[in-house]
């Protein structure tokens, strides 16, 4: 009967540099990419042995440019892996080539430990320990499964009580650190007692998932935890899970070992193919243009820079070679117009942007002080910053700004017809879905300062900020914009004439 750790779960902030660490650095094969089955709008990434067998499997929930967590009590803390002994300073000294942090090498629980950090900070320690692989992968000093993971806990004789139910029992203690093992890696138990609690985020481990061997056995797991919060079974598709939470907070899955990672891929293509859970299969195809796109080592790639505005590119199979710069509503993000812009034109290259003010945690383009009265100096520095991030965003990605066409909806719509008076020649082609004038004392424009640039406004019949939106339209066509100005049978929500009225309008 199998017992021991199934996989680990973290969360990252930067897709591309986790799959350079994990897949590139330490050469795990990445074996699977799905949306999340609770969230399918979160990329989930799974590492592995060859073929992604249980007990080698490092995963990431992808929260890109996602809230940092903290590393608490509470959680997990480390993951370790396992690697040939002899290897332990051909890792060091890869190590320090690729400039990762890089402790030791030192000695714990009589086992030689590398400690490395990723690109989030997760703590990953390369313990030189014979513990041979299930499907090994090419490099022979690759890792070949997990060793073990760290649980910090300020109830450790608790925690570690409840750890045993899944096949764990008491080895040496060192320190503060209580080993458990099963019949194929460990589990320390730190006591981090008065130390600060763990916050959920990017950079922190979720959860750490222990084998189940089959079905029957994780229902007679959740029959003996029904006096604790253990959630219902849950179909993962690759394996059937509960979770449950330990004494001090730390999150344990239950998980089977099958039916595995081969079910919907070959052996020879694992990992190469975007799957969508199959309860979102209606929504795939809009998943799959908002979910964020990376390289494998040794594809080609675009880098992505640092700019002033967090922003995400959707390149298509097929690009003809247009961009559409994306502007999201209130409470969105860079992704949200990505479905509706697919629609519009499917082989353009399309770049979210998110909007830097925030109000109540929600993201916005700019402040305001109630519904329908703006923050004046806020717009003007936000519009600013969006003509210096259109600028940067051209010269690192090649990009021609005559030629982008800009979509903003709501509050985003209201930042671009904002910078279009303030900045003129700055958009040339603007869709703008429910937008307004946000502008209490518009710029003066002369009667060419548009010249050549090309706006279509649509409006909703019953939207309640509607009779502020001719104020726009006046003030573009008296800059010498050519304005398309259409009034829908629809409220503030965005609608299927939308769709039409801007496809027809980029045509």
């Amino acid at each position: 009967m199998p017992t021991g750790i199934h996989h680990v779960t973290g969360i990252t902030r930067r897709v591309q540099a986790n799959v350079d660490f994990y897949a590139g650095f330490l050469g795990l094969r990445l074996v699977k990419r799905t949306g999340g089955f609770e969230d399918a709008e979160q990329l989930h990434l799974f590492y592995g042995d060859a073929l992604g067998s249980p007990g080698s499997l490092v995963t990431f929930l992808v929260w890109e440019d996602g809230a940092p967590g903290r590393v608490g009590h509470g959680q997990v803390a480390e993951i370790a892996l396992a690697v040939p002994p002899a290897s332990i300073g051909a890792w060091l000294t890869r190590a320090m080539t690729a400039r990762i942090p890089v402790e030791g090498p030192a000695r714990e629980h009589g086992e030689t430990v590398l400690r490395l950090k990723d690109p989030d900070g997760v703590i990953v320690k390369l313990v030189g320990v014979d513990l041979p692989a299930a499907a090994p992968l090419p490099d022979p000093i690759a890792p070949t499964r997990l060793r073990g993971v760290t649980l910090l806990t300020e109830k450790p004789a608790e925690t570690a009580a409840f750890v045993a139910r899944f096949g764990y029992r008491p080895a040496a203690a060192e320190g503060a650190v209580q080993r458990l093992v099963s019949d194929r890696d460990a589990v320390d138990i730190r006591d981090a007692t008065g130390f600060f609690p763990g916050i959920p985020g990017t950079g922190t481990l979720d959860h750490v998932a222990f084998r189940a061997p089959d079905d029957q056995a994780l229902a007679a797991m959740r029959q003996a935890l029904q006096d604790t919060d253990a959630t219902t079974v849950h179909d993962r598709k690759y394996f059937l899970s509960l979770y449950v939470r330990e004494p001090a907070g730390a999150l344990l899955e239950y998980a089977t070992d099958a039916p595995g990672f081969t079910l919907d891929e070959p052996p020879e293509t694992l990992g190469s193919t975007l799957f969508i859970p199959p309860g979102d299969a209606a929504r795939a195809q809009d998943l799959r243009v908002m979910l964020p796109q990376f390289a494998l080592p040794g594809e080609e790639r675009t880098p992505m820079r640092d700019l002033h505005f967090i922003h995400r590119f959707h390149r298509p199979e097929n690009p003809d070679g247009s961009t559409i710069v994306l502007l999201h509503g209130t409470g969105g993000n860079e992704t949200d117009l990505m479905p509706l812009a697919r629609r519009i034109a499917p082989n353009a290259t399309l770049l979210g942007v998110r909007g830097r003010s925030t109000e109540e945690g929600i993201n916005r383009w700019f402040r305001r002080f109630d519904a329908v009265t703006y923050d004046q100096a806020d717009i003007r520095a936000e519009a600013e910053a969006f003509a210096g991030f259109i600028a940067e965003a051209a010269r690192a990605y090649g990009l021609d700004p005559a030629a982008l066409v800009h979509l903003g909806y709501s509050n985003g719509a209201n930042l671009l017809g904002a910078a279009m008076q303030l900045h003129p020649g700055l958009i040339r082609h603007a869709i703008l879905l429910r937008g307004i004038q946000v502008l209490e004392q518009p710029p003066p424009l002369a009667p060419e300062a548009l010249a050549g640039t090309r706006a279509l406004l649509l409006g909703g019949a019953r939207d309640p900020f509607a009779r502020m939106a001719p104020a726009l339209e006046r003030a573009l066509r008296a800059g010498g914009a050519a304005v398309q100005a259409q009034e829908l049978e629809a409220g503030h929500e965005l609608s299927a004439a939308d769709l039409d009225a801007a496809r027809a309008w980029l045509d």
